[in-house]
């Protein structure tokens, strides 16, 4: 029991998603496809570890003998 609420939240999200109408920008969809973004070099850096040991890190050496 107890599922009533979360079933008619379920219900209604589903509803909203599946009678709602949205504008699509055909345009940006298409930059993203095919990669060509202003901001891909940006989206790089924001995947990339802070803390992974580059092989131009010149303070690894140190670390390594």
């Amino acid at each position: 029991m107890g599922r009533g609420r979360a079933k008619a939240k379920q219900t209604k999200v589903a509803r909203e998603l599946k009678y709602s109408t949205h504008d699509t920008d055909f345009d940006a969809l298409q930059r993203e496809l095919s990669g060509k973004s202003s901001q891909n070099s940006h989206d790089e850096d924001e995947f990339k570890d802070p803390y992974a040991i580059e092989d131009d890190d010149e303070d690894y050496d140190d670390y390594r003998r």
